[in-house]
């Protein structure tokens, strides 16, 4: 009982010592690389509190300083369970969605593990990780969904990839219709295509902008995201996409 009350009082401390010093606090899953990584430091370099989720912490995301919830499988209903249970206390006011993976599926290699695989991590599972810390979002608190260009229907001219376009698809029409869901609660939801970036997913191609750029770029709209353009699928550039 005494360390039950200990624990609520040092989450009204956080609380009250964060109102006092107006930060947010953002929670980003696969954040010990690449974009999420960034989307770690910019946010932490302007002041706001950060809880960067992943499966295991690389040395870079521990030298920024930010609270690290190591071994969370965003596809494990075990590990959602445990990162509820580590977070009780805690309010969100800005939850993104970055973890995700991609495999090249053409027709002539049709996997169907690797696309359920890619089904459940880029789609399912930022829903169901949604539903699970849904009570630590409050009134203005805002959900960012990386989905991807890819996943545009009217957009797609270069065919193939068919479990990764498939699972963004899917991802773009579960964070939709939360975006309707939310919307009562003054809750509000932005999906968001980071840019062609240079990442260890697309091989560190130099036809890509940086990291900085695209996290810089997507902090932009969730800056902006507002109960007027909740829903909208956005490049990190600003452009609105096509579904």
């Amino acid at each position: 009982m005494y360390e039950k009350s200990t624990l609520i009082f040092e989450a009204l401390e956080i609380i009250i010592f964060k109102i006092f010093l107006n930060m947010s606090t953002y929670l980003i899953t696969g954040s010990n690389r690449g974009i999420g990584l960034e989307l770690c430091r910019q946010i932490t370099a302007r002041g706001d509190e950060v809880i960067a989720t992943c499966r295991k912490a690389s040395s870079e995301l521990k030298n920024l300083g930010v609270r690290i919830e190591e071994n969370v499988d965003i596809a494990s209903e075990f590990s959602i369970t445990n990162l509820r249970r580590n977070l009780s206390g805690i309010e969100l006011d800005c939850l993104i969605h970055n973890a995700g993976i991609y495999e090249y599926n053409s027709l002539d290699n049709l996997d169907q593990q690797s696309i359920i695989r890619q089904f459940v991590v880029n789609a399912l599972s930022p829903l169901s990780l949604t539903k699970s810390l849904k009570g630590l979002l409050k009134k203005s608190s805002k959900i960012a969904f990386i989905t991807s260009r890819m996943g545009s229907i009217g957009d797609n001219s270069s065919g193939s990839s068919y479990g990764y376009r498939m699972s963004k698809v899917a991802l773009s029409m579960a964070a939709k219709s939360l975006s309707i869901d939310f919307l009562k609660k003054e809750i509000y939801v932005a999906i968001l295509h980071p840019g062609f970036v240079s990442t260890r997913m697309t091989g560190f191609t130099r036809n890509a902008i940086t990291t900085e750029e695209s996290a810089n770029g997507l902090l932009k709209r969730i800056d902006s995201l507002n109960k007027n353009n909740t829903g909208t699928f956005w490049h990190s550039n600003g452009e609105i996409l096509p579904w």
